[in-house]
């Protein structure tokens, strides 16, 4: 398995440590209740540095991504961010990403899930047939996302850049913890808030900027996170996960990602996709709570009241913010309206749900 430049830390700490994504990952610390309260209620610190990062350089730069990404990254202005992601020539999603706009029109950096480092890496090449400069620039970068309501008045202290004031999906680059050349970025997968920060992880800085950040905001209640009470977190918010919520086969569309799928330009796959939105899909994800006692999970049957199946379970969790059972599934569009009522198939039994809004809290 490989190692984050964090991975003695959580060991140190005592965390409950399991392979994600081909690493050694936390999974817990004190408990995912505990540490999904800490990052709703104050702040909390995710390593999570197996995440991938692609630099993309040049004149067509922008004519690479616009060809392969979904949203219109023609709308990023210097450090401004964008949601977004790659689809193949079926309109399946290749992965999920965000676009850092470093340099207008010249520079730009791409941030992939961990499991897809290679998949995204290929895809990327194969379509660049331009001689766009490319550097996979993800084994030697760290990544921190410091979040909840607190977590920027916690870090305030250890930076110049102002990031009390930084906007929702914008970032700056400076001196952080006394390391230069830091990315901070008002992003997260939480919903709570909070930055996240890119490094190079050399002369030290990751024990640097770990440390630097626990002795500020330790006094405060800042504490480790693991990736257990991050995805409580990002399913409160209805936020989809690679793999579980989104994959090869599922369209933006299906997926609730319209918002990111712009027809002002062409991109992979445009013209099916341009079709299946007139036509109108015949699945969507959606949002469900259950209103009986039991836990959904990935790969679960959603039914009607009479034991059909209409659809799977893609993500599931006892919600610690709700107290309640909450999940994300695929249904055929006709079950997908605000309180239609649906089952989930648990052991032979169809346990009674709704559909819900998003987010869940």
């Amino acid at each position: 398995m490989k190692e984050t430049p964090f991975t003695k830390k959580h060991l140190a700490l005592g965390a409950k440590m399991a392979e994600f994504a081909g690493y050694n990952m936390p999974i817990s610390y004190s408990g995912i209740n505990e540490e999904h309260q800490t990052v709703r209620k104050n702040a909390g610190v995710f390593d999570v540095s197996h995440m991938g990062e692609f630099i993309l350089k040049g004149p067509k730069a922008l004519d690479l991504i616009q060809r392969v990404t979904t949203n219109d990254a023609s709308k990023l202005k210097n450090n401004h961010a964008q949601y977004s992601c790659f689809t193949n020539e079926q309109g399946g999603i290749v992965d999920d990403l965000i676009i850092y706009c470093i340099e207008e029109n010249n520079v730009y950096m791409i941030v992939v899930n961990a499991a897809n480092i290679d998949k995204d890496w290929k895809w990327l090449s194969d379509h660049n047939t331009e001689g766009v400069e490319m550097h996979n620039i993800s084994d030697k970068t760290a990544l921190l996302a410091i979040q909840g309501p607190n977590a920027t008045a916690i870090l305030q202290p250890l930076t110049d850049t102002d990031i009390l004031n930084l906007k929702y999906y914008t970032f700056e680059k400076g001196r952080f913890a006394g390391v230069d050349n830091v990315l901070i970025s008002a992003t997260g997968y939480t919903g709570s808030g909070g930055v996240e920060i890119y490094f190079e992880d050399k002369d030290g800085a990751a024990d640097k900027i770990w440390d630097a950040i626990f002795a500020e905001g330790g006094p405060k209640g800042l504490k480790p996170i693991g990736l257990a009470a991050r995805d409580t977190l990002r399913l409160e918010m209805g936020y989809c996960l690679y793999g579980n919520d989104l994959n090869d086969t599922t369209t933006p569309l299906e997926g609730g990602l319209g918002w990111i799928t712009k027809f002002t330009k062409e991109f992979t796959a445009s013209e099916l996709l341009k079709k299946q939105k007139e036509a109108g899909v015949t699945q969507k994800l959606v949002g469900f709570e259950l209103e009986d006692k039991g836990i959904p999970r990935n790969g679960y049957e959603i039914c009607d009241e009479n034991g059909n199946r209409i659809g799977t379970v893609t993500s599931g969790t006892q919600s610690p913010s709700l107290g309640k059972a909450i999940g994300l599934g695929y249904v055929q569009t006709g079950f997908a309206a605000f309180e239609t009522p649906v089952f989930i198939k648990v052991r032979d039994k169809l346990l009674k749900a709704k559909v819900v809004k998003l987010p869940f809290a």
